[in-house]
């Protein structure tokens, strides 16, 4: 007996649709175990009809609620809404919502299906995109998950029209992101689009995000449990990551910290002779073309070294750093000298 759909095996990767205007006319899935949605308050009020007619658990937007409680809450309301395993988690919003509600779906009946609807830039681009789910830890972000892939991921770009300006440009980090370690070309489409992105360009941004999902896509299928490959989309997020939790994820938002632990990790690299004063140049201009934070983290270096400490990715003690020799392409250094980290935290503290 062949397994029906919803049983299937997971796929290395989600199916993906890029379309203006998918949300409002978004349909449940077809899933016998029923379909239970997940959003947030600020996107609840945009739910079509058929979806705000199923059974929800509606989060508080914000990724200091990324936590075991409100975990913990999501799973309580799966259960008390009788979600079988033949079931479906929807999750509409941002990566917050993408993250939790994925890693409850793994978790719920030993895993359900589910479907990633990502309203904000961030998660259109990179949250949603490769089946990574989590919730955070006081000392450390992301570091409570499970790879968990959705069965489908709807980027719905008119869903980027109302969103507030700083959340907006929070997602520009991720875009410059994949096209520093990933694709040269796919950089240099960004830089030359930056003013129309800036502006939210409805034909610039579908090409982007199809872009960037295209180059996370690719990446996940080769390796999707982060073995060595995947590595290389934690570009600035190493810096980035130990920002927020060391400010309780309540200063920056996560695209700002990516940008911050960009403009370090160019640095660096810099530093270590890995990569020319050019290189690190073209990406600090491009994360300024966009509004985006490239100094003042206001944490002292201390504090944000030792909460690298915590990173998830540090293996036997040792944490590697994603560096960019040149525009498109990356390495993976181990073994920096603290000092050598000192002095380039320093640079944007």
């Amino acid at each position: 007996m062949s397994p029906s759909p919803e049983r299937a095996p997971r796929r290395a990767a989600a199916t993906l649709e890029v379309r203006a205007g998918a949300l409002a006319t978004l349909a449940p899935p077809d899933a016998p175990g029923g379909v239970f949605v997940v959003t947030d308050a600020n996107v609840a009020p945009l739910l079509p009809a058929a979806l705000a007619a199923l059974p929800r658990h509606v989060l508080t937007p914000g990724e200091e609620h990324k936590t075991w409680d409100e975990l913990g809450r999501l799973l309580a309301a799966l259960d008390a809404a009788g979600l079988d395993r033949d079931g479906h988690v929807l999750a509409v919003g941002g990566g917050v919502v993408t993250d939790i509600a994925g890693l409850a779906a793994s978790l719920h009946r030993r895993g359900v299906a589910w479907t990633a609807v990502p309203t904000t830039l961030v998660g259109q681009v990179d949250a949603a995109i490769g089946g990574k789910t989590a919730i955070n830890h006081r000392r450390a972000k992301n570091v409570v998950g499970a790879f968990h892939q959705p069965r489908l991921v709807i980027c719905d770009t008119a869903t980027l029209a109302t969103l507030p300006e700083r959340d907006y440009r929070s997602g520009l980090a991720e875009v410059v992101k994949h096209g520093i370690v990933l694709d040269a070309d796919y950089f240099g489409d960004v830089e030359s689009s930056a003013a129309a992105l800036r502006e939210r360009d409805p034909a610039h941004l579908s090409r982007v995000i199809a872009g960037s999902c295209r180059i996370k896509a690719g990446v996940v299928e080769r390796d999707e449990q982060e073995a060595e490959l995947r590595a290389v989309l934690n570009y600035g997020h190493t810096v980035g990551h130990a920002l927020e939790a060391a400010t309780a994820y309540e200063r920056w938002t996560h695209g700002e910290a990516v940008s911050l632990g960009i403009a370090a990790a160019s640095r660096l690299a810099e530093r270590l002779g890995v990569a020319e004063t050019r290189v690190r140049e073209r990406q600090v201009r491009l994360l300024d073309a966009f509004g985006l934070p490239t100094s003042g983290a206001g944490v002292p270096g201390p504090t944000l070294l030792e909460a690298m400490g915590r990173d998830k990715k540090a293996r036997d003690g040792r944490l590697p750093f994603v560096l960019a020799p040149a525009i498109g392409k990356f390495r993976l250094v181990f073994d920096v000298p603290a000092a050598e980290v000192l002095a380039t935290l320093a640079e944007i503290a």
